[in-house]
């Protein structure tokens, strides 16, 4: 993911705050490891979709996943456990774009405890399935700020891991 540069053709500017998603399952037995616990591949794969519809209202493209950057593991869930992922863009480059997931169980009162941090990177397709640019990000307040700022240390990381051939 490199940032857009006066080179790159002009693409409108997008708030993150329009990339924002929700998404929430009931735990069934069907997803339930044999220490009685969510697959983590289950929860991979909800996170990966929640990306996805994260990417696809940032760019008004198809997307595909390009990198699962971070997966952090907070605490399990449980059958019959609430889960809320939350989805939202990070950081753009020029095709790709990185998507924060944030994954919680959620009490019947409503409590939330985080089980879960993603970052993905993502790619926009155009119609021929090649990569298409997006629109920049528009950061409106302090955290989403302070979040394309870790985003850069991010793709930094990514960079030099591919370097490096890790």
């Amino acid at each position: 993911m490199s940032p857009q540069t006066p080179s790159t053709p002009a693409v409108a500017q997008k708030p993150a705050r329009l990339s924002y998603t929700e998404q929430t399952c009931i735990v069934m037995a069907s997803h339930i490891n044999g220490s009685g616990r969510l697959f983590g591949g289950t929860l991979m794969q909800w996170i990966d979709v929640i990306a996805a519809v994260a990417g696809r209202r940032h760019s008004g493209c198809d997307v595909t996943t390009a990198s699962v950057d971070n997966l952090q593991f907070h605490r399990a869930a449980v059958q019959n456990d609430t889960v809320l992922l939350t989805a939202k863009v990070t950081y753009t480059g020029r095709t790709s774009m990185e998507v924060r997931v944030d994954s919680f169980v959620e009490s019947l009162a409503g409590d939330r405890q985080r089980i879960n941090t993603a970052y993905l990177v993502l790619v926009a397709l155009d119609k021929q399935g090649r990569p298409t640019p997006v629109p920049a990000l528009l950061c409106e307040t302090t955290e989403e700020q302070a979040e394309f700022q870790a985003a850069l240390r991010r793709d930094s990381l990514r960079r030099q891991r591919r370097k490096e051939e890790y």
